[in-house]
């Protein structure tokens, strides 16, 4: 049964199920007003935002933990933890004063020493971290708020680098958890300063995850705009509730076991908004990316020719309409890597995006001298984004005429494995899906997943000096016109080496409680300003 037919299935059995067929909770209405209960996108099965890029670990971690930079509605970068800065003639001396009243949710004070500790850890697992990292001469506590960075060469985009949303964020951990685990190794204490705490006792991998409000947190005394502004907690309990089955969220919803539904699927979208108690609108106008995700390490995607075979034969419409059906106001086909409709968007370059020639994309392998190496899929099923793109790729390559090793697995153990890099046949990967938030494939620094500096790069390890090349003469761009030539040459190497394949632009609903009131629109649930009557 398809993916489509499946859901249709189920719909009836969950509209029966909305009927009455779940428990309610047992709780007071005054505890009920005061819990928010959320279902995510996926599993939360790890928790360090720093170690992943996985969207639904960043989602968890900016209730637990906090930037010195925030992200408002503009794409600009707000104080958040800092109360001002100081840049020094030359550009090369940034100085930090953080705001009073920052507390740890283990009561201890935020310290300069934490942010020293927090940003050393974070900079080796992010593009804009590397640069700064390279440039980096003395990064100091000089008293308990103040943090002195110096610089071998001005870099103006610093707030942008510990403020942005894209993954993984510039977190402020306590300095004995950021200096006790390096960038590679998993954190197991979650201690941060940001409005909720993380209820450890209470989280159970694959079926919940709960957050309490921290009575110490101290909000900025500003309106709240996406990660900028005063986080200002309207409940004392949020409770992640894990459905993996759209049915089964979808009854939950209507059935008033759930308040919110973070990404409900486009099939189920008109069953939901006949319910006059539930809303229903688009999550993030900015949309999202969809990404094939290739190993340029291992056989046979380190072989260019083999990338360009899937590229050419991959046919942008059939992914769309698995993923989110005819309706074309909903996704686009990209000739770029770039978010559509923001300032470098280009498609420069980029012909083979759009060619979706299955014959040519068989040339082309032959060509390679692809010799049926396995090409191990591995494809979370519990996420319907990858689920669904994982059909149609599990389809193109067996018409290609690769050898497929499709692996059905979970969105949890796809975030473990791809960080691997043993060959495919030793416990490695050939290629995963993904997606990426259009807020976070604005520009080459914030979009890890267009870089292609080999070792640093983000998982599959593309090696491309031609588009790295890009990176600087962006940065050092003195007008739009020399941004838009730089990321002209960006788009069209990243094209013809194959970074990795785009699957299209495609936006995606979200869905709530008509009780619930202050949820926005963005690339992250903000769960501040967020109440409940």
């Amino acid at each position: 049964m398809d993916r489509r037919s499946f859901i249709k299935a189920g719909v009836a059995a969950g509209a029966v199920a909305a009927g009455g067929g779940f428990a309610a909770p047992a709780l007071s209405q005054g505890a009920n007003a005061r819990t928010l209960r959320f279902v995510p996108q996926a599993n939360l099965a790890n928790f360090d935002p720093i170690w992943g890029t996985q969207y639904v670990v960043r989602n968890a971690a900016v209730l637990v933990w906090d930037t010195l930079y925030g992200f408002d509605d503009k794409l600009e970068p707000q104080r958040q933890m800092v109360e001002g800065e100081e840049v020094s003639a030359d550009g090369k001396t940034w100085t930090f004063k953080l705001r009073t009243g920052l507390r740890f949710h283990d009561n201890e004070p935020v310290l300069a020493k934490d942010v020293v500790a927090s940003i050393v850890r974070w900079m080796p697992r992010d593009p804009m971290g590397q640069i700064l990292r390279r440039l980096n001469e003395e990064l100091v506590a000089v008293d308990d708020r103040t943090i002195r960075w110096r610089l071998s060469a001005p870099f103006t985009k610093m707030k942008m680098a510990l403020g942005k949303n894209a993954t993984p964020m510039c977190f402020i951990m306590p300095e004995r958890i950021a200096t006790r685990f390096d960038s590679f190794t998993q954190i197991n204490e979650y201690v941060g300063s940001g409005p909720m705490r993380f209820v450890r006792n209470e989280w159970v991998p694959g079926a919940r995850a709960v957050f309490q409000r921290f009575d110490g947190y101290v909000p900025r005394n500003e309106p709240a705009s996406w990660l900028a502004g005063g986080k200002r907690m309207m409940v004392d309990r949020v409770e992640w509730i894990v459905m993996p089955d759209p049915a089964t969220a979808s009854a939950a919803l209507q059935n008033g076991e759930v308040d919110w539904w973070e990404n409900p699927i486009t099939d189920l979208v008109p069953v939901l908004r006949r319910n006059r108690n539930i809303a229903v609108d688009i999550a993030d106008p900015l949309g999202n990316i969809g990404a094939f995700r290739m190993n340029h390490l291992h056989a046979p995607f380190n072989n260019v020719k083999v990338r360009q075979a899937v590229m050419t034969a991959l046919n942008q419409e059939d992914y769309m309409t698995a993923l989110v059906g005819n309706d074309r106001n909903l996704w686009k086909v990209m000739g770029g890597f770039f978010t559509p409709d923001t300032p470098l968007y280009t498609e420069a370059g980029g012909a083979m995006m759009k060619a979706a020639n299955l014959e040519r994309g068989r040339q082309l392998l032959r060509e390679s001298g692809y010799n049926n190496e396995p090409v191990t899929c591995i494809v979370a099923q519990d996420q319907p984004i990858t689920k669904a793109l994982g059909d149609v790729t599990a389809d193109l390559l067996k018409k290609l005429g690769m050898n497929v090793d499709f692996v059905a697995t979970d969105w949890g153990t796809v975030g473990q494995r791809r960080a691997m890099k043993n060959p495919p046949g030793q416990g490695g990967w050939s290629m995963f899906h993904t997606w990426h938030a259009g807020a976070d494939a604005i520009n080459p620094i914030l979009y890890n997943a267009v870089r292609a500096n080999g070792d640093g790069a983000w998982f599959g390890w593309p090696d491309v000096p031609a588009v790295e090349a890009e990176v600087p003469n962006w940065l050092a761009a003195s007008s739009l016109a020399e941004e838009k030539a730089a990321i002209d040459r960006l788009n069209a190497a990243a094209v013809e080496n194959v970074v990795y394949c785009p699957t299209g632009f495609f936006l995606t609903y979200q869905a709530w409680r008509r009780n619930v009131s202050g949820i926005v629109k963005g690339p992250i649930p903000f769960a501040w300003g967020v109440s409940k009557t």
